[in-house]
């Protein structure tokens, strides 16, 4: 997509007041040829181009002229918000597979971990027990040996067990988060999110203002996997928030890793069925490493 069809800070404004994702951005632009005639295009066009109603598409409209007024990327840089647009050389080229790229990446932290070619995503059961610290113990150490970045949504649970171990053993970890950066989920990762903030890296597809909702989470699934080489899980429920992020690896052909567990377990009894589905059993970290360098 041609530059000139938008300056970043309307690019930034538009995405401020509704975050839409890349195949929307782009089939708005093919339709009005650039963001410079966004503000002469009717409610009635609009709403047709993004399939919403005119009473949103008006507000996107009147909000837009509104905000552009503001200069966002001075605010953004004021807060030690890195933006990362689908144009930008730090956007994560393996992103722009997915069915529907996010359009725009903010982050704070280490930016240049998004370029590190080396990423493995550790998930896992927000219910996950003591086995799941245990099997990390093995895993982790490895890849941190390897130069592998331990991706995750520093969620409850396996989420967190993983960012912890990455930091332990003296790793490199990014959290992916389904809001955004002003506002945290859950608080008592809060601590935890501070130390990434600053050292290693968080990134999400909402700009700042945004809360949290229960249906970001699902989003936010198809980023974790996206950036990763492949995918590892220690313990799941077989309803389980886990299972849509593997579907996503699965559907890009990426290896899914995933640690047995005691057939007594309800949080194993997902991880086991995808055992018997055509995951690969792991136990340790250099498992992955030579399957990863296998192919």
């Amino acid at each position: 997509m041609n530059q000139s069809l938008f300056r970043l800070e309307q690019l930034l404004s538009l995405h401020y007041i509704y975050p839409l994702t890349l195949n929307k951005f782009q089939k708005l632009l093919l339709e009005i040829g650039s963001l410079d005639n966004l503000p002469q295009v009717t409610s009635t066009e609009l709403a047709n181009i993004l399939q919403i109603t005119t009473n949103t598409a008006n507000a996107i409209l009147e909000k837009y002229s509104m905000i552009l007024k503001n200069d966002l990327i001075f605010a953004y840089n004021s807060q030690k918000i890195h933006v990362v647009p689908y144009n930008h050389p730090m956007y994560p080229k393996k992103l722009l597979e997915l069915v529907d790229p996010p359009t725009i990446l903010y982050g704070r932290g280490d930016i240049s971990l998004l370029q590190n070619p080396n990423k493995i995503a550790i998930i896992g059961s927000r219910k996950a027990t003591n086995y799941s610290k245990q099997a990390l113990d093995c895993i982790v150490p490895p890849l941190i040996e390897q130069n592998f970045v331990i991706v995750s949504g520093l969620a409850k649970g396996a989420d967190s067990f993983a960012h912890r171990a990455a930091l332990q053993f003296g790793g490199r970890t990014i959290g992916v988060l389904g809001h955004g950066l002003f506002h945290l989920y859950p608080r008592e990762n809060s601590e935890l999110a501070a130390k990434m903030a600053i050292d290693h890296l968080l990134i999400t597809e909402y700009p700042p203002y945004v809360g949290v909702q229960k249906w970001h989470f699902p989003m936010r699934n198809r980023i974790i996997s996206g950036i990763s080489n492949a995918l590892v899980v220690t313990e799941s429920s077989l309803k389980s928030g886990t299972l849509i992020t593997t579907d996503h690896a699965l559907e890009h052909g990426k290896d899914v890793f995933v640690v047995p567990g005691p057939i007594h377990s309800e949080q194993s009894k997902g991880t086991n069925k995808l055992l018997k589905d055509g995951a690969i059993p792991v136990w340790n970290g250099y498992q992955i490493i030579e399957e990863i360098k296998l192919f």
